[in-house]
């Protein structure tokens, strides 16, 4: 492949979610002329990522992702502060690790854990060893948790952000460098003839659950979270708890903000929540700390994950001048800087190295 854009090439990108946002003011910043098309508001609750708990967690999520996923997520790790630095607002960013708790019945469940975790260190260069606590282990590493578990894990050195605070930051940041934002606007990949006279020289779709138009094998992943505000919860870092059904998180944000989710289920309904899922998570959140009993409850949110078959994401050029990005299920932010810096090489150099470490599908005849 040679470079694909010339400087200040006209791009337009449908789609305003995380990794719209994310090209678009990296594009921009570059000193391309960059259009956004998005079918939702400005607050961003069209986007998956909107619901998310943010957590870029590649050994906690490794029992469930491929390797180059995971790698995926360290690369995450390091880019994400970068990434937020010269946003013109904070972004809250923690890099304190995470915790794993289980009640005493559900210690053959976390010893089968322990023994996946160990398994993908193998399988993984660079993961970090899981630390095995004991109560006053726990209670050093996070004092809200005293008391409450005879042991735990802490997986060191994993992270999460705020996404409501990048959602705004990224925002301010496409208006200050010039970004023609379109909302309230949705457009089809057949609505533009890029390379034509008159038109953008590129277009960059990451439209999620929006493109199944053109990329016909994505299907929805329901996801369900509840966010509330728990002045009593002192929580440091997320915490997951082991639990027979499901792996259940709870991420603390600023402000004794939480975020607990754990539930997916293959649906692309998008109604309300339903109340076994509800009494589950606060349930659930309630055994791990009894201050969440007293919480005011801000949100019950839901939202469906963009996935694809073999449950990665994936990068083509199907038809000539259009980027497709998507596919990136329940590890967005974990995937998001990844696909960003795969996506600037491919427009910038025709090639990507960083591809072919992250086992990342690159398809269309642009890439044969």
């Amino acid at each position: 492949m040679q470079q694909l854009l010339s400087p200040s090439s006209s791009i337009t990108i449908l789609g305003a979610g995380l990794l719209g946002s994310l090209m678009a003011t990296s594009l921009a910043r570059q000193g391309h002329r960059v259009r956004v098309y998005e079918a939702g508001g400005p607050s961003g609750v069209a986007a998956a990522a909107h619901v998310a708990a943010a957590m870029v967690a590649p050994l906690a999520e490794s029992v469930v992702a491929e390797p180059g996923i995971v790698r995926m997520g360290q690369h995450a790790l390091e880019r994400w502060p970068e990434l937020i630095a010269p946003l013109p607002a904070p972004v809250y960013w923690q890099r304190e690790g995470t915790l794993i708790v289980w009640h005493r019945q559900d210690a053959g469940d976390a010893a089968r854990l322990r023994g996946l975790f160990e398994h993908k260190r193998a399988e993984v260069p660079g993961l970090p060893a899981m630390q095995p606590l004991d109560a006053a282990g726990l209670a050093a590493a996070d004092p809200g948790l005293a008391g409450r578990f005879a042991q735990g894990l802490l997986l060191p050195g994993e992270g999460q952000l705020d996404n409501r605070q990048l959602f705004a930051a990224l925002t301010l940041a496409m208006r200050q460098l010039g970004v023609e934002l379109h909302y309230d606007s949705p457009r089809e990949v057949t609505d533009f003839a890029p390379g034509t006279a008159g038109d953008c020289d590129w277009l960059i779709d990451c439209r999620g659950l929006g493109a199944r138009a053109q990329w016909r094998e994505l299907r929805g992943v329901r996801g369900e979270v509840v966010r509330i505000h728990a002045p009593e919860v002192t929580l440091a870092r997320p915490t997951r708890l082991v639990h027979p059904r499901y792996s259940i998180y709870v991420a603390p944000k600023q402000d004794h903000m939480f975020v607990i989710g754990a539930t997916e289920i293959e649906s692309d309904d998008r109604s309300a929540m339903s109340v076994r899922s509800a009494l589950e998570l606060l349930s659930a959140a309630y055994t791990i700390h009894s201050g969440f009993a007293e919480a005011r409850i801000l949100e019950l949110n839901t939202q469906c994950r963009p996935t694809l078959p073999d449950n990665r994401p994936a990068i083509r050029i199907a038809r000539p001048r259009v980027l497709e990005i998507n596919g990136m299920y329940r590890h967005g932010f974990m995937e998001a800087p990844a696909l960003h810096d795969v996506a600037l090489e491919l427009l910038n150099r025709g090639q990507s190295p960083l591809a072919s470490e992250f086992e990342l599908a690159l398809e269309g005849p642009a890439f044969a």
